[in-house]
């Protein structure tokens, strides 16, 4: 009996013709758009030691707790797929004693990532990232110009004007204290009405209940304080020169005061992109100021701010898809014409022109592929041109055909 075919793992698929055009369009215009604002791309392993993640994300986090791909090794290390990069970037830094000379360093990063986590729209157990940081640098320009570059991606891309910048601040260390200290008395009144995951975080991290989905904690959050009540001078300052930079930019913003990030080495700026186009799964791009990431990695005190943006939803908002490349098709009339066929070929690749040549078959069925592979020309080699030192050249779009000198063709392809 023949066995069932192999089917892709679930929460992961192939990319293959328009969704992967779709999939590179993302990832070489962010990496184009990001090399203009001074971002050196880096690549970091696809696992790491799992101490990276669970001192990056935190012990308590969901992601550590319910979704990283984590395992032992035959050396009986634990290792852990990256479920994000950030994480990596700040161990690199490090691990390549890059954090004592040189900074700032502006990183860009493109890459796989690992979560398991339900399968949905725009979201996988094999995902990919976009991602810039800003390692080294305090001032709130760098912020701004993070986001800057984010924005002009998504413009790049086309798909800005259906997006939001929602932009908040966590603030520095005193007013988080204090901002704490007001959500532990705010949830503690109306404890009896949080839910458990809410209640277990209400003992560890108050903040990451404003982060919380059941309907029954957001109908509290709503009425909960926000950490623009307790901010220091220092950190409403450091805010308003965020906001000021980006008016500069030309980024357009709004205030969402619900935006936190749970763990402590985040402050001040934190913000998101969002769309109404992708239903539940909104974010499109996210970030913010984490100044304690890289000690967590080993190093010194170092200031930082970054964005991660999810390719695959990126993708699924481009207006259309890329095209897929229309190469010039090679027919040789005969089996006796392929060998100046192969070197016309050739010498088109090698002027940058995608060019192709069926394998086999008579002359209709070579040019049934031409018309197969959307070619917008064929060249078309039979004894006689060979012998006039000429090529047929059929404008496949127009259906018309005219004899060209071989030595012009490039040129009249270019």
């Amino acid at each position: 009996m023949a066995q069932p075919p192999l089917q892709p793992v679930r929460g992961t698929r192939d990319l293959i013709g328009e969704e992967f055009r779709r999939h590179r369009a993302v990832i070489e215009t962010a990496r184009r758009i990001s090399a203009l604002y001074g971002f050196e791309e880096w690549a970091t392993p696809i696992f790491e030691d799992t101490r990276v993640f669970a001192r990056g994300l935190g012990d308590t986090s969901d992601v550590v707790m319910k979704e990283m791909y984590t395992f032992t090794d035959r050396g009986g290390d634990s290792i852990t797929l990256r479920p994000e990069m950030t994480a990596s970037v700040c161990r690199a830094l490090v691990s390549n004693s890059l954090v004592q000379s040189g900074l700032p360093r502006k990183v860009f990063y493109a890459g796989p990532m690992f979560r398991y986590e339900r399968p949905q729209k725009g979201r996988y157990r094999q995902f990919h990232q976009i991602g810039v940081e800003v390692l080294g640098a305090a001032e709130p320009l760098a912020d701004a110009e993070v986001i800057a570059c984010g924005w002009h991606i998504l413009q790049a891309l086309g798909v800005a004007a259906g997006t939001v910048l929602e932009l908040n601040t966590l603030g520095d260390a005193p007013s988080r204290a204090a901002y704490r200290a007001a959500l532990v008395a705010y949830f503690s009144a109306h404890r009896d009405r949080l839910s458990a995951d809410s209640r277990a975080r209400l003992e560890r991290n108050p903040l990451r209940i404003l982060d919380s989905k059941d309907e029954g904690d957001r109908r509290l959050i709503a009425d909960a304080p926000t950490i623009h009540d307790y901010l220091t001078p220092e950190a409403a300052a450091f805010y308003a020169a965020v906001k000021r930079h980006l008016d500069r930019f030309g980024v357009p913003y709004r205030d969402n005061p619900r935006i936190v990030r749970g763990l402590d080495y985040y402050n001040h700026t934190a913000f998101e992109f969002v769309t109404d186009r992708l239903g539940a799964q909104g974010t499109v791009m996210a970030g913010g100021r984490y100044d304690g990431l890289v000690e967590e990695m080993g190093g010194p005190p170092t200031p930082a701010v970054g964005w991660a943006a999810g390719v695959e939803r990126l993708a699924l908002l481009l207006p259309q898809a890329p095209e897929a490349p229309r190469p010039v098709a090679v027919v040789p009339v005969g089996e006796a014409q392929e060998g100046p066929a192969l070197d016309l070929v050739q010498s088109l690749r090698r002027a940058g022109i995608a060019a192709e040549i069926a394998y086999r078959g008579n002359l209709r069925r070579r040019m049934e592929r031409a018309n197969r592979i959307r070619a917008r020309v064929a060249l078309i080699l039979g004894e006689e041109e060979i012998a006039q030192g000429v090529v047929q050249l059929r404008d496949l779009d127009a259906g018309t055909q005219e004899r060209v000198p071989l030595g012009e063709v490039i040129g009249r392809l270019a």
